[in-house]
């Protein structure tokens, strides 16, 4: 009785067994319902992309649909064709790989299998280092447009400031570009005065800060280029202070004084040469490179800015261009 059910019950076990073999494989993802591993017949625990490539070969000359005359036998090579060019390709590559190896591993979770395969297949494909670097050149190209138009912005300015279009008119006469009547006046040439003076403003013009002359040395591409020696110099610095001034206990000289000051202050080399100085002098005499002293310094000197500007709204004006804009000068003016 008992050997009588015993094979029936055996034939559903095996049946049952097969059919956990294939539990999580989908028609329509990968290889179907084959491991892909199989179709290319390697052993996954020893996959190798040489071998990949030489069983890849191999399979696709013997399975080649040009070499099937029969109609029928041709749609079957075609077919078998196809799964072994979509099993190479799923293991050629290393993320769809890595995403089918889960699928092996996790037949369970078909919902997050079917989003992995069809995000791989509808994804682009884009090198991020491609996009990194388009991203950093379209940054350094608005860097550079904007520089050149706010320097543009600049030169407009100066053009109609008096002192700086009468010293370009001066220029102008000596260098034999402008010529001027028996009334001091400007004669008409040939060429476009107006173009000629803002032509020697230009040249002559030395414009710090936000307005200053774009520059392809101010933007994100080229301190890109230059980051490892940026970085090099600074370690290297950054040992070096510590040295002398930590270990050797050397007294600061004026440079590192500087250094401090700038720090205590909190701007950078440009800003403070816009804002400080004229104030050298002065930061030196109160010791700013000591922290208490440079804020001390610091809050008795925007007391002083703050009384200035609410007497003086275009006082107030001028600090805020001060500090966004920088300074507009000729070049050889005293």
């Amino acid at each position: 009785m008992n050997s009588a059910l015993s094979l029936p019950f055996l034939v559903i076990c095996l049946v049952l067994v097969q059919q956990c073999d294939s539990v999580g494989f989908a028609p329509e993802l990968y290889c179907g319902l084959e491991n892909c591993y199989d179709v290319i017949e390697i052993n996954r625990e020893e996959f190798d992309k040489q071998k990949l490539s030489k069983a890849y070969r191999a399979l696709a000359r013997k399975h080649h649909p040009d070499r099937v005359k029969n109609k029928e036998e041709k749609i079957l090579a075609e077919e078998r064709f196809r799964v072994i060019a979509t099993a190479y390709e799923t293991l050629k590559d290393e993320e769809a790989k890595t995403t089918y190896d889960y699928y092996l591993d996790h037949p369970d979770q078909r919902f997050y299998n079917y989003y992995q395969y069809y995000r791989l297949r509808v994804a682009p494909k884009v090198d991020v280092r491609l996009v990194i670097v388009g991203t950093i050149l379209v940054i350094s190209l608005f860097q550079y447009l904007s520089a050149k138009h706010k320097f543009s912005e600049a030169i407009e300015y100066a053009t109609g400031v008096g002192k700086f279009r009468n010293m370009a008119i001066k220029d102008g006469v000596d260098r034999g570009l402008l010529e001027m009547d028996r009334n001091g006046k400007l004669k008409k040439n040939k060429g476009d005065n107006d173009a000629i003076i803002k032509q020697i403003i230009t040249e002559n013009l030395d414009v710090t800060g936000g307005y200053k002359k774009e520059s392809v040395y101010d933007t994100l591409a080229w301190h890109t280029i230059i980051s490892p020696l940026t970085i090099f110099r600074y370690i290297k610095w950054a040992v070096l202070w510590y040295w002398r001034f930590a270990i050797k206990k050397e007294e600061l000289d004026d440079e590192a004084k500087m250094y401090l000051i700038r720090k205590y202050l909190g701007v950078s080399q440009s800003e403070f040469d816009q804002r400080f100085g004229t104030d050298i002098d002065d930061l030196f005499e109160h010791e700013c490179w000591i922290k208490a002293n440079c804020e001390k310094w610091k809050a008795e000197k925007d007391a002083a800015e703050q009384e200035k500007m609410a007497q003086s709204g275009r006082y107030k004006r001028y600090k805020r261009y001060m500090k966004n804009a920088g300074t507009i000068s000729f070049v050889d003016e005293e």
